[in-house]
C-alpha cells in the first residue's frame, strides 16, 4: 500500500500524472462547491457534502504524511497547516463556512509543485508559452479568495453589508484595487486589519502580473555555459556569456 501511494504522489509514470490531475480537478470543484454553497445557509445536504470533502482532505492528508521522509518537518509546512484548517472547516460546524476557503491554498501546493508545473509545460503548449503569467495571475486568484474567505468569516455575523460570498467578494476586490467606493465596510479591528493586508500583499501581487504581461516575453531555457534561463524568445546567443543556445520551440514564438 505505501509503495503504491508513493508512486501516485512522487513518481513520474503516467498514473502518477492522472491521479496529480484529478487532486487538482478536485481542488477546483471544491472551491466551486464552497462559493455555491455561500448562498444557501444552513442546508442539510450542504453539510453532507462538506463532511465528503472533508474525509477525502483527510485521506489526502494522511497519505501525504505517510510517505514523506521528514515527519517532524511535514507539520512545519504551511501546505500542512492549511490543510488542518481546510479539514476542521469542512468537519467542525463551529469553525465556520468562510473558514472553508483556505482550502484553495491546497491548489497553489500543486501548482507549485515540480512534478505537476514540468508535466504541465509537457501536456499544454500555451503552459510552456506563458508559464510565468500564468503562475502570477494564479497567485494573485489565490490571494484574492482566500482574503475573501477571511473577509466573509470574519464579517458575515456582524456585518449587515456582507450577506454572502459575493459580498465579501465585492469589497476585496474594491480594496485590492484600491478603488474604495466605501458602500461595504468592515467592522472591527480585525476586518480593518484584513483590508490593510489586502491593499499591501494584493497591490503588490497585481503589479506582479501587470509586469509579466507587459514586459517582452522570456523563454525558460538553462545556459549550459553560465546558467542563465531566461532568454528572449528568439535569442541565438546567451546574453550573459554569448554562448550559442538551442531554445526548444514549436514555431509559436
Amino acid at each position: 500500500m505505501l509503495d503504491l501511494l508513493k508512486t501516485l504522489y512522487d513518481s513520474d509514470r503516467a498514473e502518477a500524472h492522472r491521479f496529480r490531475y484529478a487532486l487538482l480537478g478536485f481542488d477546483l470543484i471544491t472551491i466551486c462547491f464552497v462559493i455555491v454553497s455561500s448562498f444557501f445557509p444552513g442546508q442539510i445536504w450542504i453539510e453532507w457534502v462538506d463532511a465528503l470533502i472533508g474525509l477525502v482532505i483527510v485521506c489526502d492528508f494522511a497519505a501525504r504524511f505517510a510517505i514523506t521522509k521528514g515527519k517532524w518537518r511535514f507539520w512545519t509546512q504551511l501546505t500542512t497547516l492549511a490543510d488542518l484548517v481546510a479539514i476542521a472547516s469542512f468537519l467542525a460546524p463551529i469553525a465556520g463556512e468562510g473558514l472553508g476557503f483556505l482550502r484553495i491554498m491546497r491548489t497553489l501546493r500543486l501548482l507549485h509543485t515540480y512534478q505537476l508545473v514540468a508535466r504541465l509545460r509537457a501536456d499544454f503548449a500555451f503552459f510552456r508559452r506563458n508559464q510565468e503569467v500564468v503562475l502570477a495571475a494564479i497567485n494573485l486568484c489565490v490571494f484574492l479568495f482566500v482574503m475573501t474567505g477571511f473577509i466573509y468569516a470574519t464579517q458575515v455575523r456582524i456585518n449587515p453589508q456582507i450577506d454572502n460570498y459575493s459580498d465579501a467578494l465585492y469589497f476585496t476586490v474594491t480594496t485590492l484595487t484600491t478603488t474604495g467606493f466605501g458602500d461595504i465596510t468592515p467592522k472591527g479591528e480585525w476586518g480593518r486589519m484584513l483590508a490593510v493586508l489586502i491593499m499591501i500583499f494584493g497591490v503588490t501581487l497585481f503589479l506582479r502580473l501587470a509586469q509579466v504581461l507587459f514586459r517582452p516575453t522570456k523563454i525558460r531555457h538553462e545556459c549550459e555555459t553560465c546558467g542563465l534561463s531566461l532568454h528572449d524568445a528568439d535569442a541565438v546567443h546567451c546574453k550573459h556569456c554569448g554562448t550559442v543556445v538551442h531554445i526548444d520551440t514549436d514555431g509559436a514564438v
